[in-house]
C-alpha cells in the first residue's frame, strides 16, 4: 500500500470512530464501546496501524519515525478501551511490595515521581503523555497542583475529561492536546513537569526533553519514567532484535532508545541531573515483585476484573470472546488483530523483562538551572 492509503488519525476522525463515549472500564463497557464504534474507520484504522509493520512501504523504522503522530495516535484509536479495560485509569506499570494491591503500588509509584519532581500545593505542573489522566488525577490529590495533561490523542483527552467532571477536579487540571515535540505553552510556564511512561513515542528523545526544559521554570525539576532498551541490549542478536521490535510493534512505539541515549539527550537539553537510576531492576524492600508480575500472573487471578483480565485464562476468555463480537458484527472486522498485537507486546515484555534488555522505568530527575 502506499502511504495515500493510511487514514489520518485527526480529531474529526476521533469524533466519528468513537460516537458514545461510556465512563467506565467495566466487561460491558468495553462491548458497548466496540459496538459504538463506526465499524469501516476502526478496520480502517486496524489497516493503517499495521502497515507500519507488515508487508508495506511503511514497515521500516525511518517510516515509523517521520510518522510517529499518525503511528503513535492510530495506536491508542484503537487500544484506550483495552487498556482501560485491562489496567484501569493509570497505563503504566510499577514494582510492588508483598501485599501490596495493584492500585496501591500504582499510586506509590506515581508518589514517587511526583516526590522526585518537587511539587507541592499550589504548583503549575505539567503532566507529558497524560493518557485518560489517572496520573494527573493522582498528583492533584496527593500534592494539591493544579495539573495541565498534554496528549495529541483525542479520544483519549476526551476520556480525561469525563474522569475529571466525575472526580470533581475540573478546577484543579486541564487536558490539552497538542504534539509534545511542540507544544502549545510559552516558556517559562510550569514549577514542575513530568511523564509516566510516555515520552518513548517521541522520534527524537532530545526533542521531547528539550521542550519539557524550555517550558519549565529555572529551578524547575523535570522527572520521568522511561521505557529504554538497557546496556545488555545486544544488537547483533536476532532474539534481542525480535522482542524490540515486537515491544514497539505492540505498543505503538516507532523506536526504542537505550539508557544511554535517555541520559544523554536529558543532559542536552540542558538539565542538571540529579537522579538517575534503573528502578525496574532494584531489589529493595518494598519492592520485592517486579514489575512484570502484573503481565506474567499465571493461569487465573481473582483479586478483581482486571487482575482476571491480565491472567491467561482471562486473556483467553477476551481473545476468544472478541472474535465472537467480531463474527456476529457486534465488534469491527480487525479487532481481533489489535487484541493478538497487545497479547505480542505482553508476552515480549515479559521476555524482555526477564533477560533485562528492557526496563519501563528508566527513572531520570533533574532540574533547570536558575540562570
Amino acid at each position: 500500500m502506499s502511504t495515500n492509503a493510511l487514514l489520518e488519525p485527526t480529531t474529526e476522525l476521533s469524533k466519528a470512530l468513537h460516537q458514545d463515549v461510556v465512563e467506565d472500564q467495566s466487561a460491558s463497557s468495553i462491548v458497548n464501546r466496540l459496538k459504538s464504534k463506526n465499524k469501516e474507520l476502526q478496520t480502517q484504522s486496524i489497516n493503517t496501524y499495521q502497515q507500519f509493520w507488515t508487508e508495506s512501504e511503511n514497515n521500516n523504522e525511518e517510516s515509523r519515525t517521520n510518522m510517529y503522530k499518525t503511528l503513535t495516535n492510530t495506536y491508542y484509536n484503537l487500544a484506550t478501551d483495552f487498556y482501560e479495560y485491562g489496567w484501569g485509569e493509570s497505563f503504566h506499570f510499577s514494582r510492588r511490595s508483598i501485599g501490596e494491591t495493584h492500585r496501591e503500588s500504582t499510586r506509590r509509584h506515581e508518589h514517587l515521581l511526583f516526590s522526585s519532581a518537587r511539587i507541592t500545593s499550589g504548583m503549575k505542573v505539567l503532566d507529558v503523555g497524560c493518557g485518560v489522566g489517572g496520573p494527573a488525577r493522582e498528583c492533584i490529590r496527593f500534592t494539591g497542583a493544579h495539573v495541565t495533561g498534554l496528549n495529541n490523542n483525542d479520544y483519549q483527552i476526551q476520556r480525561a475529561n469525563i474522569y475529571a467532571a466525575k472526580y470533581k477536579q475540573q478546577d484543579h487540571s486541564a487536558f490539552v492536546k497538542g504534539d509534545f515535540m511542540d507544544m502549545p505553552f510559552a516558556d517559562n510556564s510550569f514549577d514542575a513537569v513530568y511523564a509516566i511512561e510516555a515520552t518513548c513515542h517521541a522520534p527524537v528523545l532530545k526533542g521531547v526533553y528539550s521542550q519539557m526544559y524550555r517550558v519549565l521554570k529555572p529551578g524547575g525539576y523535570f522527572a520521568i519514567y522511561e521505557w529504554c532498551l538497557t546496556d545488555k541490549f545486544d544488537p547483533s542478536s536476532e532474539l534481542h532484535k525480535k522482542l524490540a521490535l515486537d515491544i514497539e510493534h505492540g505498543d505503538g512505539i516507532a523506536k526504542l532508545f537505550g539508557t544511554d541515549v535517555a541520559l544523554q539527550a536529558a543532559k542536552d537539553a540542558g538539565f542538571e541531573i540529579e537522579i538517575v537510576s534503573d528502578i525496574a531492576h532494584e531489589t529493595t524492600i518494598g519492592n520485592e515483585i517486579p514489575w512484570y508480575s502484573y503481565l506474567d500472573v499465571g493461569m487465573i487471578d481473582f483479586s478483581g476484573l482486571q487482575g482476571f483480565a491480565r491472567s491467561h485464562i482471562g486473556r483467553k476468555f477476551t481473545s476468544n470472546a472478541v472474535k465472537i463480537l467480531e463474527k456476529v458484527g457486534i465488534a469491527p472486522e480487525g479487532t481481533v488483530k489489535v487484541q493478538d498485537v497487545l497479547t505480542t507486546a505482553a508476552d515480549s515484555l515479559v521476555a524482555g523483562a526477564k533477560i533485562e534488555i528492557f526496563t519501563p522505568m528508566y527513572l531520570i530527575v533533574g532540574r533547570k538551572p536558575l540562570n
